[in-house]
């Protein structure tokens, strides 16, 4: 039998993240395919820095990404390229196709429909949509509005268009998040299969960060999750800030040292402008981090020590997509702030508290924080709630490993149907 080779579409840097560990998992098969991965928003910087080789053109848009853009965004979008862009990358997975690769969609509906649109026989990692957004396990969630209420009007989270093309007899397999929608899936005669969410491998703590296992217990570890989709994470920065600067205002008796975990890409200088402006002092500047200080509270910005500011913090303040849902997967609350888009905007915002249940806290002003804060660290029944919540919604390690046998196994069989 021949070396399958896979080709792996992914559009956003929560994506690249999650399809890069299915990848690793597919190198160490037995059976190890000839991988390589075009991402589909962004140039792929996790693909580069672990040696998967990229095909095809990557270009970073000024909107970080085309989900959740609204039509100004869309419009800068094409006149820096994006038509054309698309164009060229389609070429690039149908020549794979013609070629006899396979493709490895990791996301949403892009990568699907790009997948489908190739030629090739394909699989569908679902990593943006859950039926948690309709229902959990009591039941449908209420909504607040009869417009709103119209997303579960066809039955399933994943619309007839997406539902048909996991139908299709290309598609060999279909992965989604958890065990709920898994189960709705297959009610529609889609090959779903249930192998848990890859966002929570690879997530061992590192200690590249000078953070001290003898923490007191007085101090309060807070992960700072700002998103990495350019340009609004440095607007989502300024909100994430002027939160902390309430906190390190109001919590001046106790010990506080935020986290701050920045997607690698991202121009530290700018963020920093705003920590200096706020009265924090660069007190040291080492390969791996930079340290802050002001009052009893220390800051820490770090591009390689992701999981590390998981692990350490006790409750995060987020705007972020995949880093938060990560963060909840471990049992921790998150405290999450609308801001402007076009990913992270009140509509999403609200969208990612169905999501994630009473683990994801969602704040109307900067100021609430404190409030919060105070609430949580004084109801251990709460937070025990919350542990099992994140825990039960995002599954457990070993996704990546499972997922990569499984897609081994749907090519390697005769084509459905």
């Amino acid at each position: 039998m021949s070396q399958l080779k896979i080709l792996c579409l992914s559009n956003g840097h929560g994506e690249d993240a999650i399809a890069l560990r299915i990848l690793q998992s597919l190198q160490q098969h037995p059976a190890a395919p000839q991988v390589a991965a075009l991402p589909i928003v962004g140039v792929g910087h996790v693909y580069r820095q672990h040696n998967i080789p990229l095909v095809g053109p990557a270009k970073q848009m000024p909107s970080g990404g085309f989900i959740y853009m609204d039509r100004r965004q869309l419009a800068r979008d094409v006149r820096g390229g994006l038509l054309k862009l698309t164009w060229e990358q389609l070429q690039v997975a149908r020549q794979w196709a013609k070629k006899g690769g396979v493709i490895l969609a990791v996301g949403d509906i892009v990568p699907l429909l790009f997948a489908w649109l190739s030629g090739a026989p394909y699989v569908f990692v679902g990593t943006a949509k859950s039926e948690y957004y309709l229902q959990d396990e009591a039941g449908r969630l209420p909504r607040s509005s009869w417009f709103a209420s119209l997303e579960g009007c066809f039955g399933s989270v994943y619309l007839p268009w997406e539902r048909w093309m996991m139908k299709h007899r290309r598609c060999r397999g279909v992965f989604p998040r958890d065990r709920i929608t898994t189960q709705v899936l297959q009610q529609w005669d889609i090959p779903a299969f249930d192998l848990g969410n890859p966002m929570m491998d690879g997530l061992d703590a590192t200690s590249t960060l000078p953070i001290s296992t003898a923490e007191s217990d007085r101090t309060l570890t807070i992960t700072l999750l700002p998103g990495s989709r350019i340009p609004e994470v440095y607007e989502n920065w300024q909100r994430i800030a002027e939160m902390v600067q309430v906190l390190t205002t109001r919590l001046w008796q106790r010990s506080l040292l935020f986290l701050g975990a920045i997607a690698p890409g991202l121009d530290l200088d700018e963020l920093q402008k705003t920590l200096i402006a706020q009265g924090w002092r660069l007190q040291s500047h080492p390969a791996t981090y930079r340290l802050y200080t002001q009052r009893k509270a220390r800051l820490i910005l770090t591009q390689s020590g992701f999981a590390d500011c998981l692990h350490a913090g006790d409750l995060a303040i987020a705007m972020a997509g995949t880093a938060t849902e990560q963060f909840i997967g471990l049992g921790k609350p998150a405290l999450t702030l609308a801001g402007k888009g076009p990913q992270f905007t009140p509509a999403f915002a609200e969208a990612q508290t169905r999501l994630l249940g009473p683990s994801a806290i969602l704040l109307k002003e900067p100021q609430q924080a404190l409030t919060v804060i105070d609430q949580l660290l004084n109801d251990p029944d709460r937070l025990q709630l919350i542990s099992e919540n994140g825990k039960r919604r995002m599954g457990t390690p070993g996704a990546a490993q499972r997922i990569a046998q499984g897609v081994v196994q749907c090519f390697q069989s005769s084509p459905k149907r």
